[in-house]
């Protein structure tokens, strides 16, 4: 039990909270302990602090301490790390073969995804997401497969029932779906309900599946399980991802893509 300084018991919670947050954008996740004898407090005023980050959202408490939830709007994510992204693009872009038909799902990274594949490919693009559709749009040796129905502004795609029924009418060589978080235990999560639906579709119509994630995705939390490890063909991962997070999906039978 951490003993702690009563004046530092008294430091403003607010202010504390804003560096618990800062340690879990730079980590993706936090222990308690640590904290607490990082900022010289009890464990109880650390996990107070934690409850109220997860009541607005901010982190998913987890035994012993927290990780980091990354639910944001499309037009946050589409100036956020953009580099990265297009470095992680070009890796999962190479794994495409010539007269494929792609399901790319909305996200800022599948935006990079579609603008990173290469012309004279004979590639068809199906897509829930106008970014993606207007990413290859006109460029040579694109078919570009629209997905309709109802357009949600934080996912930058189409979801619901009318999106469900024209995915499930197609049968694709590789499909590409967005990702809010990734663990190798237990596969792919992500924040919405109706979108979880609508990705596992697009998985089960698909001849492989390539999930690409930043360094953050695969220590942070999402809401909602959408896919076993074993339904992922391909992971695209970052350099310096941490070693033990690729053996331990390399062991589940997964191809890991360093970019």
């Amino acid at each position: 039990m951490t003993t702690a300084d009563p004046a530092s018991e008294a430091a403003l919670p607010r202010e504390r909270q804003e560096r618990i947050l800062e340690r879990l954008r730079q980590r993706g996740r936090v222990i308690a302990a640590d904290l607490a004898i990082e900022f010289g407090v009890s464990e109880d005023s650390i996990r107070r602090d934690l409850r109220e980050l997860a009541a607005q959202k901010l982190c998913k408490r987890v035994y012993g301490g927290a990780l980091l939830l990354t639910d944001m709007a499309l037009a946050e994510r589409r100036g956020v790390n953009v580099e990265r992204k297009r470095a992680l693009a070009a890796v999962a872009a190479s794994l495409v073969s010539t007269g494929q038909i792609l399901f790319i799902d909305a996200g800022s990274t599948n935006i990079a995804i579609a603008r990173a594949l290469p012309e004279g490919n004979d590639l068809t693009v199906v897509t829930n997401a106008p970014d993606v559709a207007l990413a290859v749009l006109g460029r040579r040796g694109f078919e570009v497969l629209s997905i309709g129905g109802r357009l949600d502004h934080d996912i930058g795609g189409a979801i619901g029932a009318m999106a469900l029924r024209q995915i499930q009418g197609i049968r694709a060589d590789m499909c590409f779906p967005g990702v809010c978080a990734l663990d190798a235990q237990t596969g792919l999560w992500t924040f919405d309900a109706d979108e979880v639906v609508l990705k596992r579709t697009m998985i089960e119509a698909s001849g492989e599946t390539v999930a690409v994630a930043m360094s953050e995705k695969l220590v942070t939390a999402a809401t909602h399980h959408t896919a076993p490890a074993k339904s992922v063909t391909h992971l695209v991962v970052e350099r310096g991802t941490d070693a033990e997070i690729i053996a331990a999906w390399r062991a589940g039978g997964t191809n890991v893509h360093v970019a």
